[in-house]
């Protein structure tokens, strides 16, 4: 008999947004932004539960239209501007498995502040996971545009190459120069044992490359959508 794998999505939504109020139910082309999460999770088969983690009752009703499932409102405690993703998605995980009353394998967090992600981002990750097993999680990630080692600081009139403990970093060639990502907030994909252990990530981290990516994260931002 095959083991049923359970897999958790999980698209965190508080509503204190400083930098654009009520932040994750803007409306982008007439869709609230946590709704395009929810969507993407719905229309993946191997999610057995959606859930958006929110402190908020309105935000709760939104997310309930578009199908996910709100089973608890998130203390404000673990609400706040300083708190990390860690606690929130260990909180989902704990309060999802008392809930429904089983154990979820994986969590997938999607974030709601990258509504336009590429087709297939959920059943890749967990094919990279399957094929190795030593990973703790996926994250997706995107090449730099801008290469640290070429960045300087200024200090007392001077500049000092950013990176420190290689010789002249900044004058290495391009071709010699090592592959550096940028995470994005595409897609973070999760070994409950990760979890457990107290970490979002873990140490052996596998990367899933993004083509394009969009985060949204302040009123330019907005702008260029709506632009």
């Amino acid at each position: 008999m095959v083991k049923k794998i359970n897999i958790l999505a999980v698209i965190p939504a508080r509503s204190a947004s400083k930098g654009i109020p009520n932040k994750n139910i803007k409306k982008i082309k007439g869709i609230p932004l946590l709704a395009y999460s929810i969507i993407y999770a719905l229309r993946s088969k191997i999610i057995d539960k959606v859930i958006v983690s929110t402190d908020s009752r309105k935000y709760s009703k939104i997310a309930k239209k578009y199908k996910a499932e709100v089973p608890y409102l998130r203390k404000k405690k673990l609400s706040k501007d300083e708190v990390t993703d860690y606690p929130v998605i260990k909180d989902a995980l704990t309060q999802c498995e008392k809930i429904y009353k089983k154990k979820y394998n994986y969590v997938v967090l999607l974030r709601p502040t990258s509504p336009f992600r590429e087709k297939g981002l959920i059943e890749k990750s967990y094919q990279l996971l399957k094929k190795n097993p030593k990973a703790t999680s996926v994250r997706s990630v995107k090449k730099i545009d801008n290469h640290p080692y070429r960045s300087w600081i200024l200090k007392n009139d001077f500049m000092f190459g950013f990176v420190k403990n290689i010789h002249e970093p900044y004058n290495i060639p391009r071709q010699k120069l090592p592959l550096i990502m940028f995470q994005t907030g595409d897609i973070e994909f999760i070994k409950r044992s990760t979890l457990i252990k107290g970490s979002i990530s873990g140490e052996k981290v596998l990367p899933i490359i993004i083509k394009k990516y969009f985060d949204l994260d302040s009123a330019a931002d907005l702008k260029k959508i709506k632009d």
